[in-house]
């Protein structure tokens, strides 16, 4: 039996198309890897290629490694010739042996991220450039961003006259790359951008290449960009013998530079291409893939194909629609733990959001229930950078002798106190005997700080007024005084990306989470404390690691599922704002909401046998309750396709109405097991006086963040008043007054 019998037609002809431009259309679970590998295996073993001019390209070290694993498995001997890498290692090995045609010693050094930041400090401090304005990461973003799109100095110049700060990035730009060159240097941009350079100036160079790799293969073409596109396009010119595999379905890292075009354009960039399609998943049941391909085909920008198997139906896709998030979490837990006691392992599930700050939820409620998990392609919330600075400025205030809380946020936000007066300070106060925070009061005592004391003294008298401030007001309040007088989300929206808006919704979860804690201890008749927040925190955060090769529940965002599967999926936070984002939904531009539906589509197909499909109708941000209209996503799965728990979906009121018996069985289940949760509003919710409002019901009011609109409800609390405001753009939300600083019209 030959090792092609086992393909389906479609692969068997991807397979034996050798000559010529290949577009293969990889729909998720069509097995590409496997056709790419038996495709190296019959250029070699049936067209008697020599292995040498075989040349595959992946993206990642992993999937190089897997992919000359599997074609040493078919074909054994002469398959370690084929040259299996990833773009930066090819461009490597390339720039090694003829870098020096460009000017620069094959000898040349490559820069990580860290050593890239090293550097800008030096060019911004030779060019005067104010960090404050100009951040470093915010500069390396640009720079890199020009490199993927292939612009050099000169060019980016030229783009930017007429426009004072771009051109201050131009200077930046020129320096940059005269710094990396006196230093004999590339950053990983340089890597792609420098070898294309050399290709195109150096005809010999190119012919050689050509030459070598007379057959070509690119995985995961869809995630390409400009940059790549180029390489590949030269080294392919002459045979013309390209297959790239991809699925413009899966088309999700556009914030990282991929241009879908590539994959879309295919045709028109290379004449007489052919185009096949793989749509039979092995992966999934008909029921999962028939959701997603509902969901997909909304997509205009795309190459029409639909997802089939022979797996049968399966299972109904669950839709459940909870009232808070905490309802959410707690169903998933208890679902997964009620899964496993009958049988099933933990490393069955998936948890999928859209942001990094959702996690936090399933933390909470996976600790509460004993529940092994771990978080892919992220860390911990709680350990997280910004979450860690906000947590160590409020141990601070709550207890100053924490010398690892205040070193951490000594010069956070940047203060320009420098690391050489922070050692000076803690030199005094190990030979003082006292702590970190107690030296930074006696600063007449310690010797060698000269300019830097003011802004000691200054950083001092801010601490020392939040402990005064964290006696009168409370945790929430203080939470949002110290990130308004620190200035930390304003240094975050200074870096204009995506990593940035990312850190800013992680710290407006724990806003949340304060928000609750409070609500949790006025329910309970109990005084919200500083210490007894940082206590629950300190709980919930207290995880050992979890070992590799253990039994765990994974959390992960949909951009770091893609390539995965799983027994069982729970898609979580599907609503509009945030998925698809706020962002998505008034962009002008249509692609960026069908990049959306692409993620989503990605994260209908990462389960095999069973998906969850959840949402809220109101969630706690930055500590307001939103209401929020489930997602327009979950409105294109069919009617039929869904399993809705013995509820009746209203689609005019977008509400799961529940019959007596499921509602008194929801009441009974909260009441019983639910450890959090958003209260009832109630008269009463704490103690002390609390000033009265200048308006009522029925004004017109402004927010700062959701514009006007009337007040329909005010519930009058010893502490705050909680307000419900019905906004003219952003539907009705409720928040306490004092947080919420409302002014009347």
């Amino acid at each position: 039996m030959s090792i092609y019998d086992s393909l389906n037609e479609q692969q068997r002809e991807a397979v034996y198309h050798t000559d010529g431009p290949l577009l293969i259309l990889a729909g998720a679970g069509s097995g590409k890897t496997r056709v790419l590998t038996h495709r190296i295996a019959y250029l070699i073993g049936e067209k008697d290629v020599n292995p040498q001019n075989i040349l595959a390209i992946t993206f990642t070290n992993k999937a190089a490694g897997e992919m000359r694993e599997r074609v040493d498995r078919l074909i054994g001997f002469g398959a370690e010739r084929v040259w299996v890498s990833t773009f930066h290692s090819t461009c490597v090995r390339i720039l090694r042996r003829y870098i020096d045609r460009i000017g620069y010693d094959t000898n040349f050094t490559i820069y990580d991220g860290d050593d890239q930041k090293t550097l800008m400090k030096e060019v911004c401090r030779r060019l005067d450039i104010d960090t404050k304005v100009y951040k470093e990461r915010t500069l390396l973003g640009a720079i890199s961003t020009a490199k993927d799109e292939m612009v050099t100095p000169a060019e980016f110049e030229r783009n930017v006259a007429g426009d004072f700060g771009r051109q201050k990035i131009a200077k930046v730009y020129w320096e940059y790359e005269k710094q990396l060159k006196a230093n004999n240097a590339l950053d990983f941009d340089d890597l792609l951008m420098k070898t294309v350079q050399l290709l195109q100036t150096n005809p010999d160079v190119l012919a050689s290449y050509q030459k070598r790799f007379r057959y070509i293969m690119v995985d995961e073409y869809q995630d390409t960009n400009t940059v790549q596109f180029k390489f590949i396009s030269l080294l392919a010119a002459k045979y013309q013998n390209l297959c790239v595999v991809g699925d413009d379905d899966q088309s999700i890292y556009k914030f990282r530079g991929a241009n879908i075009k590539n994959i879309l354009n295919f045709e028109q960039e290379f004449q007489n291409a052919r185009v096949i399609k793989l749509e039979q998943n092995y992966r999934s049941t008909g029921n999962i893939l028939n959701a997603a391909n509902a969901v997909i085909c909304n997509n205009h920008g795309r190459k029409d194909k639909t997802l089939w198997t022979d797996n049968g139906e399966g299972e109904k896709i669950h839709f459940r629609q909870f009232d808070t998030g905490y309802d959410e979490a707690e169903y998933i837990a208890g679902d997964v733990q009620k899964v496993v006691r009958d049988g099933g392992a933990y490393n069955d599930f998936a948890v999928l959001y859209r942001t990094n700050a959702q996690s936090r939820l399933f933390e909470e409620k996976f600790v509460a229930y004993n529940i092994p998990y771990k978080i892919v392609g992220g860390v911990n919330f709680y350990a997280r950078r910004e979450i860690k600075d906000l947590l160590a400025y409020l141990k601070t205030v709550d207890n100053g002798q924490d010398d690892l809380a205040v070193r951490r946020i000594i010069n956070v936000p940047k203060r320009g106190i420098g690391l050489t007066t922070i050692n000076r300070v803690q030199e005094s106060a190990t030979v003082r005997e006292i702590g970190f925070y107690e030296a930074l009061k006696g600063l007449d005592l310690i010797p060698g700080v000269g300019r830097s004391a003011q802004k000691l003294d200054s950083f001092v008298a801010l601490i020392e007024y939040f402990k005064t401030r964290s006696e009168e007001i409370s945790i929430s309040d203080l939470m949002e005084e110290i990130i308004e007088k620190t200035g930390y989300i304003d240094s975050l929206e200074e870096e204009n990306n995506e990593e940035a808006q990312a850190r800013i919704e992680n710290i407006d979860e724990l806003l949340s989470k304060i928000a609750v804690y409070e609500e949790v201890c006025a329910e309970e008749g109990m005084p919200p404390t500083l210490s007894g927040f940082l206590e629950e925190v300190a709980l919930v955060a207290d995880i050992d690691s979890l070992d590799e090769e253990q039994d765990y529940v994974v959390l992960m965002t949909l951009h770091s599922a893609k390539g995965l599967e799983f027994p069982h999926v729970y898609l979580a936070g599907l609503e509009d704002g945030l998925f698809p984002s706020y962002m998505a939904i008034t962009s002008d531009n249509s692609e960026d909401l069908e990049e959306e539906r692409r993620l989503c589509y990605v994260g209908i197909t990462r389960a095999e046998q069973e998906l969850t499909v959840s949402c809220a109708r109101r969630r706690m941000v930055r500590g307001e309750t939103q209401y929020n209209k489930m997602s327009r996503f979950l409105k294109e799965i069919p009617m039929n396709l869904l399993e809705c728990g013995g509820i009746r979906f209203d689609e005019d009121t977008e509400m799961l109405k529940q019959n007596a018996y499921a509602q008194a069985k929801q009441a009974f289940k909260q009441r019983a097991f639910q450890t959090y949760s958003v209260p009832k509003p109630v008269k009463q919710f704490g103690a002390g006086g609390q000033k009265k409002l200048d308006y009522t019901v029925g004004d017109r009011v402004r927010h700062i963040k959701f514009g006007e609109g009337t007040v329909r409800d005010i519930i009058e609390g010893g502490r705050d008043y909680e307000v419900t405001v019905e906004f003219d753009t952003s539907g009705i939300k409720k928040m306490f007054a004092s947080f919420a600083k409302l002014q009347k019209k």
